[in-house]
């Protein structure tokens, strides 16, 4: 099997690896780079449980190849908290009660991050848009549009137009 040197930005740091062709973005990172909080779940683009941040956008690392990141900047859960202070979605999962297991809530937050950044106040149903590709077996999901929608207020200030 033919392997590739490449270098990824992982939360700020810099990574120089050697992976097989094949590897996967989500097993390079679990496995060779210890960012565990990125979960193998189906291992087929549908759960979402392996949801980073790719140069700014939300993908499901499992879909994509190691060697087709090299040079780029990630984000995992990990990169998410700053300067020892919660990101906004994660305070918001915290507050909501935004999972139960917990398996789901690292790629939830990945890609309701990913929402935040482009819609400042989400309505429900773009929430669940958004989260559509993300797939949580324990919650009916309620909990974990409050926390999107908490988040949202927490980092762009009073909701002006969503649903209440």
């Amino acid at each position: 099997m033919a392997e590739h040197d490449i270098t990824l930005t992982v939360n700020g740091t810099d990574h120089d690896l050697t992976v097989e062709s094949r590897t996967l973005l989500v097993h390079a990172l679990r496995d060779e780079l210890g960012y565990t909080g990125t979960n193998v779940g189906c291992e087929t683009g549908m759960c979402g449980a392996c949801t980073v941040h790719v140069d700014g956008d939300a993908v499901k690392s499992c879909m994509l190849l190691a060697t087709r990141a090299d040079g780029a900047e990630l984000t995992t859960v990990e990169g998410l908290a700053g300067d020892g202070e919660f990101h906004a979605v994660q305070e918001g999962f915290q507050e909501e009660h935004g999972l139960q297991c917990g398996y789901c809530t690292p790629g939830m937050m990945m890609t309701a991050a990913d929402l935040l950044e482009d819609e400042a106040d989400p309505d429900d149903e773009q929430i669940r848009e958004a989260l559509e590709g993300n797939l949580c077996r324990c919650t009916g999901y309620q909990n974990i549009v409050r926390a999107v929608e908490t988040a949202a207020t927490k980092m762009h200030g009073e909701p002006v137009g969503g649903d209440d």
